[in-house]
């Protein structure tokens, strides 16, 4: 299994990387004809390639096999994290995506205190490609941004598990040692929630969870409730 991994849009025979991607293997990977490299375009399977010709601004490769990998959660689950300050939502992005989130989710609420814009959201969605190459995933979970937190907690409908970690729950509505099916779990940011919030969330059929007597920083809050959600479902044993 080749260790370079790269995600490109469209699969052929013959096929070019380009921009990040080939600006990577040129400048830091350094390859040469004949490297051989993997490439992923998103479908789960992977591709096994050779460096043909390098060019002033892309690489040429030639795909000679396919194999579906075996590396991607069975069960969905979707990560909707209020945005953080500083690099602190890079660091849920990169770890979410290593520990097999489906898709992550990324809003702003009444006490967050930072804010995204359209560079920022791109460079969310470079981390979570670069951590996915790195943990050998064939699928990157794509970042979205949610302008407010009620359109964030709507694109979870249809999830059969609805998970919203609030920290002022003196216990939680629901337990995580039977859990099974997709699930879609809302940490918020470091202001936390309002009880209003909280309230709209159960509206919308989201069941509070505490994750302890202890006040989380947020960015711990995200990464230890995907792990306990994870092991769970099976894709942590």
């Amino acid at each position: 299994m080749a260790r370079n991994r790269f995600f490109i849009d469209h699969i052929a025979e013959e096929v070019a990387l380009t921009g990040d991607e080939f600006r990577h293997a040129k400048n830091v990977l350094r390859l040469k004809e004949g490297s051989e490299i993997a490439l992923l375009d998103g479908s789960g399977a992977e591709y096994s390639a050779i460096v043909t010709k390098t060019e002033r601004d892309r690489m040429l490769v030639h795909v000679v096999g396919k194999k579906e990998a075996d590396r991607e959660p069975k069960t969905p689950v979707y990560l909707l994290i209020g945005a953080l300050k500083g690099d602190k939502t890079e660091l849920v992005v990169q770890k979410a995506a290593e520990l097999g989130a489906s898709k992550i989710g990324v809003f702003s609420s009444r006490y967050c205190a930072a804010y995204m814009n359209g560079n920022k959201l791109e460079r969310l969605n470079r981390v979570s490609r670069e951590a996915a190459k790195q943990c050998m995933r064939t699928v990157a979970p794509e970042v979205v941004y949610f302008e407010t937190l009620g359109e964030a907690l709507k694109s979870a409908d249809g999830y059969q598990n609805k998970l919203f970690a609030c920290e002022f729950l003196a216990q939680s509505e629901e337990g995580l040692q039977d859990l099974s099916g997709s699930s879609a779990l809302v940490v918020g940011s470091e202001g936390g929630f309002t009880e209003e919030e909280f309230a709209l969330a159960k509206s919308l059929g989201f069941r509070g969870i505490s994750l302890g007597k202890r006040i989380l920083r947020a960015e711990t809050a995200a990464i230890a409730l995907l792990s306990v959600v994870m092991y769970q479902l099976g894709e942590l044993k």
